[in-house]
Order: structure tokens, then C-alpha cells, then sequence
């Protein structure tokens, strides 16, 4: 066309690549910002490595990626070649679980609207497939059982983090011993950020994260528990917290966070173990270890010592900047799990107190039995009528049981 100027399609996608870069550029400005991450007055140029000092740098934490990786084939080689023999030789068994039978109706409704039907749900159930209430309720329990996982999973599992947690915590204490902040947490704060990197902080605090990095890896596959979203939200309040620290050079603070975890999460783990096997008084004492240690390092030291060095005297020599609100806000997201997670303890200290022993798992990991579909039940028991019940049948006491009754006959309550 006269007096147009023809472009090529290539000029046309090379500038569009130009802007993308361009802005990219201008939100990676924006997102490292020396006023989000530093305090006032600190720049990234006197963080940078020089005169044999090194310092730490976000793109270090990439290494954190073919770490978990490498966590996730250990802890399965692990787990087969170790935690299952150690497990056989402790004497954890697994149940034995009838399957339920095969039943199109039942499976659709159990994956699509719930593993757990009410009374009368299932009474709809029982019509749709001619089957009588009680072959419902026997027909779910199993089905549920079948998704269940198994002792030796679960002594697996536990067998991995324990031996992890375990020698984090007493890695971890061997790196921080010798360290000044270990005692004296105001020390965390002696001319930083100017702080410069040690190698042995830098692989422990490199192993914690790509840990938990693997966790949420292996998280569909892992025992889910009735704490399963304050384990989510646990696991990505630490990496935030590992990956924001590093980032900032706060490790001082966050190597003292680290390890009052672990120094409780190896004794869970070793408690889980221990229940798993039913040797009732190693698990019961470590029950009582894991409570003691948990209560004084989670409701104790972690606000008196952690929270309370972070909100006062990190700002002693500088005023506030928004990397002290995120890490403090963090920081509180875990104090208040921690609270959550002594509610769960305290009720399992007050049934063991009034009970003698600990019957169900820390943090409600119950080991559920499939006893409830083999419950005994006479061949022939009288009735008041004196007719012969059939194993399962409802009692024919009050009127909640004369409808279950008319319901495993065929037929449905009048309306």
C-alpha cells in the first residue's frame, strides 16, 4: 500500500519480547528493593562477597531444589529398605481388612459427595441398591478402611522424619554450640546485617529447607492427618520464613528458630514410632518427654526469647522497615499453631491422666481398626416377638429403630 512502511512479523515479536524483558526487569527492581528486605541506610552492594567474606544470596536457595529431590529418593530407599524391616522387627502388623464388595451406586456416591453419608442418606442408599441399612453402614466402614493407611505406612513415615529431625536437631546444636546468639539472642542483632556467611550454617540451613521443600512434594502421598491444614500452612510459614531470613541475612535468628523446632519434633516422631508397635510404656514415656519439651521451647522460650528479640531489640539501632513486619507477622503465624497445636497435647495429657495411658497418637493420628464391621453378633438373637434376628439387624427398641427396621425390609417411612 502506498506510503505504509511494511514490518516484518519477526521485528513485531522481537518487540514484544523487549517489553516482556522490560518488564520483568522493572518488577525484579521492584520486588528487591532495599527498603523491603534491608534496614534503613543498607544497600546490596555492601552484602556483596569480597576480601574472603561471603555473604549469603537469594540465589543460593536454588540448590534447595535438587536437594528436595534428592530428600524424596533417600526417604523411599529409606523407607523400603529400612523403616520396613525395622518396623517387622518391632512387630508392627497390619490389620486385616475385608474390601468392601463392589457396588457402582455406593463408589459414586463415596468419591463424589462424601465418605461419610448421614442416617438418612444412607437410608436412600439402601433403596436405590436393595440393600438393608445395615449392609450400607457395613458397605461404607469398609470402603472407608480401604483408604486408610496402614500401621507399617505410618511407622515409615515416622521412621524418615525422626532419623531427619534427629539429626538436624543435634546437627544443627554442633553447628550453633560455639556461637555467641545460641545464649544471648540479642546477639542475632551485633552489626547486622553486615554479618558474613559461615559454610556449616549455610548446609544446615540449606538441608531444613530443602526438607521442607520435599515435604510438600510427598504431601499427597503422606498420611493425612485431622491437622492437615495447619501442617500446610506450617510448611509454607517455614519455607517464607528460611527463604525470607537467608534472603535478608537474618540466619542468627533463624538458625535459633530451627532448632527449637527440632529439638521437639525428633521425640514426636520417636513417640509415633513407639504407639505404632503398642509398646505402650516407651511410647507413654516419650509422650510425657515430648510434652515437657514441646510446652518449654514452643510456649516458653519461642515467645520470651524469639519473638520478643525480634519485636524490641532488633530495632534498637534502626527504625522499622516492612522485612521487620513480615518476619514478626511469620513469626506470630507460628506462635499461633504452636497454641493450637498445645490444645490438641493438653487434651491428650487430660485423657492420659484420667485414663493411665496414651490410647490415641500426638496431634490426633489415630491408627482406626476395621473391629466395627466385625462386630460380634449372635447368629440367633430373641427378639421380644420371638422371632430369630439376622446378623447386623438393628435393635426393634423405640421408634428410631422400628424405621430402621421397616428400611432393611424395602420399604420407606411414610411421608
Amino acid at each position: 500500500m502506498a506510503g505504509s512502511e511494511w514490518i516484518p512479523f519477526s521485528s513485531l515479536g522481537g518487540s514484544r519480547e523487549r517489553r516482556r524483558a522490560k518488564m520483568l526487569s522493572s518488577l525484579s527492581e521492584w520486588f528487591w528493593q532495599e527498603r523491603l528486605w534491608l534496614p534503613p541506610n543498607n544497600t546490596w552492594a555492601a552484602l556483596e562477597d569480597r576480601d574472603g567474606l561471603v555473604y549469603p544470596h537469594a540465589r543460593d536457595l536454588l540448590a534447595a531444589l535438587p536437594v528436595a529431590l534428592a530428600l524424596v529418593v533417600m526417604r523411599l530407599a529409606f523407607e523400603r529398605f529400612v523403616g520396613l524391616p525395622l518396623g517387622r522387627l518391632l512387630g508392627v502388623r497390619d490389620q486385616t481388612r475385608r474390601p468392601a464388595r463392589p457396588n457402582a451406586t455406593l463408589e459414586k456416591y463415596f468419591l463424589t459427595e462424601g465418605w461419610k453419608p448421614k442416617e438418612h442418606q444412607m437410608a436412600v442408599l439402601a433403596v436405590q441398591c436393595g440393600l438393608t441399612l445395615p449392609q450400607i453402614q457395613r458397605w461404607f466402614r469398609r470402603r472407608r478402611n480401604q483408604d486408610r493407611p496402614s500401621l507399617t505406612k505410618k511407622f515409615c513415615e515416622a521412621s524418615w522424619r525422626f532419623s531427619f529431625y534427629f539429626c538436624s536437631f543435634f546437627g544443627g546444636l554442633s553447628v550453633l554450640y560455639h556461637e555467641s546468639w545460641l545464649w544471648a539472642p540479642v546477639m542475632c542483632w551485633d552489626n547486622y546485617p553486615n554479618q558474613p556467611l559461615q559454610p556449616a550454617l549455610y548446609y544446615w540451613y540449606l538441608l531444613e529447607l530443602s526438607f521442607y521443600v520435599s515435604l510438600l512434594i510427598t504431601l499427597p502421598f503422606d498420611v493425612r492427618r485431622k491437622d492437615f491444614k495447619e501442617q500446610v500452612t506450617h510448611h509454607f510459614v517455614t519455607i517464607l520464613l528460611i527463604s525470607f531470613s537467608y534472603s535478608s541475612n537474618l540466619l542468627r535468628i533463624g538458625s535459633l528458630v530451627l532448632l527449637l523446632h527440632d529439638a521437639s519434633d525428633y521425640l514426636l516422631e520417636a513417640g509415633k514410632m513407639f504407639n505404632y508397635t503398642h509398646w505402650r510404656k516407651v511410647c507413654d514415656t516419650l509422650f510425657i518427654i515430648f510434652s515437657l519439651v514441646f510446652f518449654y521451647t514452643r510456649l516458653v522460650l519461642f515467645p520470651t526469647q524469639i519473638l520478643y528479640t525480634t519485636y524490641y531489640e532488633s530495632i534498637a539501632k534502626w527504625d522499622p522497615f516492612f522485612g521487620y513486619y513480615f518476619f514478626n507477622v511469620l513469626l506470630v503465624m507460628l506462635q499461633l499453631l504452636h497454641v493450637f497445636w498445645s490444645c490438641l497435647i493438653l487434651r491428650m495429657i487430660y485423657s492420659f491422666v484420667k485414663k493411665g495411658r496414651m490410647e490415641k497418637d500426638v496431634r490426633s493420628d489415630v491408627e482406626e481398626s476395621d473391629s466395627s464391621d466385625g462386630e460380634a453378633v449372635p447368629e440367633h438373637l430373641p427378639l421380644k416377638n420371638g422371632a430369630a434376628a439376622r446378623p447386623g439387624a438393628a435393635p426393634t427398641d423405640g421408634p428410631r429403630s422400628r424405621t430402621a427396621g421397616r428400611l432393611a425390609n424395602g420399604h420407606t417411612p411414610a411421608t
